[in-house]
């Protein structure tokens, strides 16, 4: 069989250590704070407005809203004043700048990237799509947070990347949002969470209540039973620390596509959140979701997770629950097969597995789908994001690993009704890391987060040795074709 001729692109997306982040800079303990304040305190009205300017001036323009965030970091340092006394705007400023940082969240890597259409298809010439690129942007400490870009393909599946803007943000933290009782009680059993504390803690509450009310029955129930063991004590810990986990984002509607940032917040999230899978989802009803899995990462362990959004503006960021929450490199399905959520991984670390389950939120059994059978992918077998629905079946780009701990990217093809059965398999990689992909922050590595099908047209945006990012095109039927 002749093998696919992969056509590489001249697009490539490079990281930008110019894009910076304003993030609080957390002091390591309350006896440093509190000396800056008082050292701040102690200037005199023309040193602060001194040392402000001199602030204002190198960083005003780099940053949208500058002002409200350090007013913002400057309430969250009060606590740390030992004065009460009104102060001027201008010291409040430049306390609030001694609690903030700037974090180039591309300074090492820009990479593993997934592509969905766009939510938005108006204004385009016939034949033309356009996309939305998540991308894993990483920084110092080897922190990953996921970054976005949009892009046209047009009727000559040319790609044109829109330019990213200077500025970057990270979205608040939505309040009121709700948590629906019973979807949170089944994932306290689920964590060995549920019992008499819980219970009682759920009890007083309504079929759907937000962090803060789950905070004060928490308090309530701690209170009724008086003094705490040390089991129901970590009950009450872990019960807040699930719903902490289980947040809604919402960045400004006004903000563009490539300022916003999902960086981490929770603790499992610490050092990252890794290699998003998005997915355009067809749900029963006719509508569509996006969903991403991804891996938060926090120094130690890995754990896949879950987003949904509709628009990209607002995000749920959701915790996985099961036994098959496993390891790295989850990728659902874009519709459900057979009534059932149909999802692929790699949970022994070597082989690609499949799983069902009838809730997105939790995943129990899996079976093997398919073993490494060449010796370019001997060493571990994993998916390069969502199978693509064709007329001959599941398209999958997988991953192999070879000698040298080479990546490669490959293909295989899964009956569409049932999933369980491999159809088709190539023997060969589609991409190998050429001589000019092979150099980078992790060497000799071709990966992706994600393809689709534009027309009969394969668009495949890879990551080049773990620094930055490109694409390549080929047509579906060649990879069809090729297949055994």
């Amino acid at each position: 069989m002749k093998a696919p001729t992969v056509q590489r692109t001249n697009v490539v997306l490079h990281l930008d250590r110019a894009r910076v982040l304003l993030r609080p800079f957390l002091l390591p303990n309350s006896v440093r704070a509190t000396r800056i304040c008082a050292q701040v305190m102690a200037l005199s009205e023309s040193e602060v407005r001194s040392s402000w300017e001199q602030v204002q001036g190198e960083f005003g323009d780099r940053h949208p809203k500058i002002n409200e965030f350090l007013k913002l970091r400057f309430e969250q340092a009060r606590p740390f004043l030992n004065t009460h006394e009104k102060i001027s705007e201008e010291r409040e400023l430049l306390l609030g700048a001694h609690f903030s940082h700037e974090y180039s969240l591309e300074a090492a890597a820009l990479f593993n990237p997934s592509i969905v259409p766009h939510p938005d298809q108006s204004g385009l010439p016939d034949g033309s799509l356009r996309f939305i690129l998540s991308l894993r942007a990483t920084g110092e400490g080897h922190i990953s947070s996921i970054t976005f870009r949009t892009g046209v393909l047009d009727i000559r599946d040319s790609i044109t990347i829109s330019p990213a803007t200077r500025y970057c943000l990270e979205p608040a933290q939505v309040a009121s949002a709700f948590y629906e009782k019973r979807l949170f009680e089944r994932k306290l059993r689920e964590l060995g969470l549920a019992g008499g504390f819980t219970r009682r803690t759920l009890d007083a509450l309504g079929e759907s209540f937000t962090l803060e009310e789950l905070r004060a029955s928490v308090t309530r129930a701690a209170e009724q039973l008086g003094t705490l063991d040390q089991q129901t004590e970590s009950v009450a810990r872990k019960t807040l620390m699930l719903a902490q986990s289980n947040y809604d984002v919402q960045f400004p509607p006004d903000s563009r596509l490539s300022e916003r940032v999902l960086f981490p917040v929770t603790p499992s999230q610490s050092n990252g959140i890794e290699d998003a899978r998005f997915v355009l989802f067809q749900n029963d009803d006719g509508t569509r979701t996006y969903y991403a899995t991804y891996t938060a990462y926090d120094g130690k362990l890995i754990l896949p997770q879950f987003i949904e959004t509709p628009d990209f503006l607002h995000f749920k960021f959701i915790t996985l629950n099961g036994a098959a929450v496993q390891n790295k490199g989850m990728a659902l399905f874009p519709r459900r097969i057979q009534g059932h959520y149909v999802m692929l991984g790699r949970q022994d670390s070597e082989n690609i597995s499949v799983m069902f389950s009838d809730h997105l939120h939790f995943w129990h059994t899996t079976q093997i789908l398919l073993k490494p059978a060449f010796p370019w992918e001997f060493v571990q077998l994993g998916n390069c994001g969502s199978p693509i629905e064709t007329d001959s079946g599941w398209l999958v780009l997988s991953h192999g690993v070879g000698p040298m701990r080479k990546y490669c990217i490959g293909a295989f093809l899964l009956d569409l009704e049932d999933p369980t059965r491999v159809i088709g398999r190539l023997r060969e990689p589609l991409i190998k890391p050429n001589e000019n992909e092979r150099e980078g922050y992790v060497p000799n590595v071709v990966y992706s987060c994600g393809s689709l099908l534009h027309g009969r047209q394969l668009i495949i945006p890879y990551a080049m040795s773990d620094y930055a990012t490109t694409f390549a095109t080929l047509p579906l039927d060649d990879v069809i074709g090729a297949m055994e």
